[in-house]
């Protein structure tokens, strides 16, 4: 969290200095995903994981492969996903994983995603996350369950599509919609402006080669209808607002969406009314 609010203090400093090095901040601000350290009972939990490596090509920022630090709890032949959101890592799904360690026959597969966790990178983007995803479903072949919240629930939709496979469900957890506004909601806050915005989209779409606004779940998603999708959400959440959400489950009416007042974005998934849910809907799949 310190170099996050160093690199929100220089883009306050260089204000008065636009140019490259501005840029360059704004770039890192937007790609850096703040790490928090694990608690005692997040220690001690993976401590008592199976932990793994995989690793995905990073094209954007060091051209070779990366390591992603993975952990599985169990050795079930029902497999479940968790793939965690921005500025996240694997055990702030703590209290999920420890309900769903007590079914029976399940294996849990968690991982920090690149620039994120224990996961070495200095910057990250959603598709090093959808890469991730992408590595860990071709380990295991089979993943029967998949579950993702925020970005991650982005990226989980990226790689089933691009991988064709149909889990038994996917639940996304506040899931992100449009990458771009989630972009111009975090430059705003700092009180980046407009012509400053303006350069970084510019920029971004030179180095990934597509704009920002394509990454826009109203224009990528394309799943095939019969797979089981569950959305859960807060009206009030403001990281991932209501009305982009309306409009993607308007335009895909065979998701299924669950309303839970009073979460927010982060803490939703500590929720155990929603952890309730999700196991119920597992419980109710697993042969």
């Amino acid at each position: 969290m310190k170099i996050l609010k160093q690199i929100v203090a220089d883009i306050k400093t260089s204000v008065v200095e636009p140019g490259e090095n501005r840029d360059a901040l704004i770039r890192k601000f937007v790609l850096y995903s703040p790490k928090m350290p694990l608690r005692l009972h997040q220690e001690q939990l993976i401590a008592e994981a199976k932990k793994f490596n995989l690793s995905v090509y990073d094209e954007y920022f060091k051209s070779s492969d990366i390591a992603i630090n993975c952990f599985s709890w169990g050795d079930g032949k029902t497999k479940i996903l968790l793939t965690h959101g921005w500025a996240s890592k694997a055990l702030d799904f703590y209290e999920l994983i420890m309900v769903l360690r007590k079914l029976e026959d399940v294996e849990i597969i968690a991982f920090d995603a690149p620039g994120n966790g224990s996961s070495v990178s200095e910057l990250s983007n959603l598709i090093l996350y959808k890469d991730s995803v992408k590595a860990i479903i071709e380990k295991y072949e089979v993943v029967d369950f998949v579950i993702g919240h925020s970005l991650g629930a982005m990226a989980n939709i990226l790689a089933l599509q691009d991988l064709a496979i149909q889990p038994k469900l996917l639940m996304s957890i506040a899931p992100l919609i449009k990458l771009k506004e989630n972009f111009v909601q975090s430059l705003e806050s700092i009180g980046v402006n407009q012509a400053d915005q303006d350069i970084f989209f510019s920029n971004f779409e030179l180095e990934v080669k597509v704009p920002a606004n394509h990454f826009n779940l109203l224009n990528l998603y394309h799943l095939d209808a019969s797979i089981k999708h569950l959305v859960i959400y807060d009206p009030e959440d403001h990281i991932s607002p209501y009305p982009y959400l309306q409009d993607f489950l308007t335009q895909n009416k065979e998701i299924t969406a669950i309303k839970f007042e009073d979460m927010g974005h982060f803490k939703i998934i500590k929720s155990p009314e929603v952890i309730s849910l999700i196991v119920g809907e597992i419980t109710t799949r697993i042969n």
